[in-house]
């Protein structure tokens, strides 16, 4: 008979700057995109660009259909990332996103249901704050048919887990 799984033990968990290896992958849940977060996106940011509220013109556009807002996507990936429970672990290490780079490859349209691939890639010790690390993070976006939507590295300043590291 196997030992009771102690919660506490994995609550209690974090991971640090060298925990993490290059390489290392997971994958997201994932999340349909609504009408509703068109809309809202439009009136929290602003953007009310015709390709992402206006049918009857999106009908006209080489899409052919109205477009999710590309930042309503990244935000979706951050969204969907922060529920992994990898990322959750880095809770408390993690002291700040200082870059990321994007590319949106394909449109998302309401109805499509997207998940993240996070991938850690390339880690650099601080010279200037000692104790801490960046580390590239790779999200990338695919929707239902596995078709990558976009491509982004958020590069994030991490807590080390021993000065040395």
């Amino acid at each position: 008979m196997n030992p009771p799984f102690d919660l506490d033990e994995h609550l209690g968990r974090r991971l640090y700057f060298d925990d993490l290896q290059p390489g290392q992958a997971w994958e997201s849940p994932r999340r349909t995109v609504t009408e509703a977060d068109v809309v809202q996106f439009a009136g929290l940011s602003g953007d009310y660009n015709a390709l992402h509220t206006d049918a009857v013109f999106a009908a006209e556009h080489p899409f052919g259909q109205r477009a999710a807002h590309g930042l309503l996507t990244l935000a979706i990936a951050s969204g969907l990332t922060t529920r992994m429970p990898v990322y959750r672990l880095m809770d408390g290490a993690r002291l700040a996103l200082t870059e990321l780079r994007c590319q949106w490859r394909q449109p998302v349209f309401m109805g499509d249901t997207l998940h993240v691939e996070l991938r850690i890639g390339e880690k650099t010790l601080s010279k200037k704050r000692p104790g801490t690390g960046r580390v590239a993070m790779h999200r990338t976006v695919k929707n239902q048919r596995g078709e990558v939507v976009v491509d982004s590295e958020w590069t994030t300043l991490m807590k080390c887990r021993t000065e040395a590291a």
